[in-house]
């Protein structure tokens, strides 16, 4: 049995653009989705080390939530570079100020490290408003199936 590669530029020929309305949807579940569409999980052409996924555009990022007591106990962590200079910006107060970047730091971690990784991340278009400037790629919706337990 042959096993046919597609390359990297028939790979890239084919993408399509989607977008995800993150309004009531968990930032892990919207993450998920997120990354299986830009890394090209979805498609049968599907190669680990080739760029062959499509562009990801989401809306609403001020209305995703946290489930559970993530919003007290999750803490997003970055550091300065400057003795001491460790910042911690719990869960709830990240949503609040700066969703779009708590999203795209929840794909980056579901993306490979590296030069693919960073070439992914190009990919992914999130906005906090309803509206996108991505109206001439024709994008397709996409929603993310998701259920909570309800006790």
């Amino acid at each position: 049995m042959s096993t046919d590669f597609v390359s990297a530029e028939a790979a890239r020929e084919g993408a399509k653009w989607w977008v995800i309305d993150a309004a009531g949807v968990p930032v892990g579940r919207l993450a998920t989705e997120a990354a299986h569409l830009i890394r090209g999980k979805h498609k049968p052409t599907f190669t680990p080390n080739v760029d062959g996924g499509d562009f990801v555009v989401v809306l609403n990022a001020e209305k995703v939530v946290l489930t559970g007591n993530k919003g007290e106990t999750k803490v997003y962590r970055h550091y300065t570079g400057y003795p001491g200079g460790l910042k911690e910006i719990p869960g709830a107060k990240m949503l609040e100020n700066k969703s779009e970047a708590a999203i795209e730091r929840a794909v980056r971690g579901m993306l490979p490290e590296g030069v693919l990784g960073h070439r992914l991340l190009g990919k992914l278009k999130v906005y906090k408003g309803s509206e996108h400037p991505h109206a001439a790629q024709s994008p397709e919706a996409f929603t993310v199936s998701f259920q909570r337990n309800k006790k």
